[in-house]
C-alpha cells in the first residue's frame, strides 16, 4: 500500500529575539558581511519572507543588533564633576565596550544606524563639550571628531590583529621599512625596527585628552 507523501506544512513559527540571538551568533562569528537575510532564514529554519514580518530589512536588523548589544554590554559609567574629564571617561568607557566587539564600530560608522539605547554616549559628550564653552553647532562637531578617533582606533586594530593572527612572517611595512635610508628619512629610519612595538602600546587616552584639549582649549 503506497505510503501517503509528506505534507511540507508552514515554517515553523520564529520571534523576533530568536532572529536577533542568531544573527547577533552570525556577527560575532563571521563578521556583518556574512550577513543577510537568506542566511539568517536557513539558520532559523524559516524563510527570508517570514523574516520580513519582524525586521523590515538588513539595515533595521543591524539597529535592532545595536540596541540589543547596548542594552546587555554598555553600562554608563560613573561621570566626574569636571566636564573635560566627563568627554573623556564617556568616551573610554564605549570604547572599552566596542572593542570586545569591533563589528559594532564598523556598522556605527554609518552614522545614521545608532541604536537607541546609545544615545547616552552621544548626549554626554555634547553636554561636557557644551559646558566647556562650545556651542551646540561646535559640540557636535567636536563630538564627531572624538567618534572618528575611538571607531578609527578600535577598527584599526581589529583589522591588524586579524591580519597577523597565526602569519608570522614579516609584513609588507616591516620589509619597506628594513630598507629605509637613513640619509633621506633619518627620524623614520631612527625608530624603524621599534615602529610595531611603538605603534602597538595603547595610547588610546593620551590621544582622546589631548583631542579634547585642541577642542575646548588647554585647562
Amino acid at each position: 500500500m503506497p505510503q501517503p507523501s509528506a505534507q511540507r506544512g508552514r515554517p515553523p513559527r520564529i520571534s523576533r529575539a530568536e532572529i536577533i540571538e542568531t544573527a547577533r551568533r552570525i556577527v560575532d562569528a563571521e563578521g556583518v558581511d556574512r550577513l543577510t537575510m537568506r542566511r539568517l532564514a536557513k539558520e532559523v529554519g524559516s524563510t527570508p519572507m517570514a523574516l520580513y514580518h519582524h525586521v523590515r530589512d538588513k539595515e533595521q536588523l543591524l539597529v535592532l543588533l545595536l540596541d540589543d548589544y547596548a542594552a546587555r554590554m554598555a553600562r554608563e559609567p560613573e561621570l566626574p564633576a569636571d566636564p573635560r574629564e566627563r568627554i573623556v571617561v564617556t568616551a573610554a568607557a564605549i570604547r572599552e565596550t566596542l572593542a570586545a566587539c569591533p563589528w559594532i564600530a564598523e556598522v556605527l560608522t554609518a552614522d545614521d544606524l545608532l541604536g537607541r539605547s546609545a544615545l547616552w554616549f552621544v548626549e554626554r559628550i555634547l553636554d561636557g563639550l557644551e559646558e566647556c564653552g562650545l556651542s551646540p553647532e561646535r559640540a557636535v562637531h567636536g563630538y564627531r571628531a572624538i567618534w572618528y578617533y575611538t571607531a578609527g582606533e578600535i577598527i584599526v586594530r581589529a583589522a591588524a590583529a586579524r591580519r597577523r593572527a597565526g602569519d608570522e612572517r614579516p609584513t609588507y611595512r616591516e620589509r619597506v621599512f628594513a630598507g629605509i635610508d637613513p640619509g633621506e628619512l633619518p627620524r623614520l629610519a631612527a625608530v624603524a625596527d621599534r615602529w610595531a612595538e611603538l605603534t602597538a602600546q595603547d595610547t588610546y587616552l593620551d590621544g582622546l585628552r589631548a583631542l579634547v584639549d585642541g577642542l575646548v582649549g588647554a585647562p
